[in-house]
């Protein structure tokens, strides 16, 4: 079973986009890398998804985790 994520990553043609890996579309468009990432934590949160948010250059950058964590932790 493959993780359930999001990810917050910059649209070629200006803005940020929040999308499923694999989507035909994207789930939100942004102007600027903090709308998406407040609307995308949103999004994640509602279907308690993975958060990946990359930096303008399309790496990973950092990620919230919004569902299925382990309780208590492992470690």
């Amino acid at each position: 079973m493959s993780r359930k994520e999001h990810h917050v990553v910059p649209n070629p043609t200006g803005g940020w986009d929040v999308k499923r890996p694999g989507a035909d579309r994207v789930s939100v468009h942004a102007e600027t890398k903090k709308e998406a990432i407040e609307q995308g934590r949103r999004i994640s949160q509602n279907q308690e998804t993975e958060l990946i948010i990359h930096n303008k250059n399309g790496r990973f950058s950092e990620a919230d985790s919004h569902g299925n964590d382990p309780y208590p932790p492992r470690g």
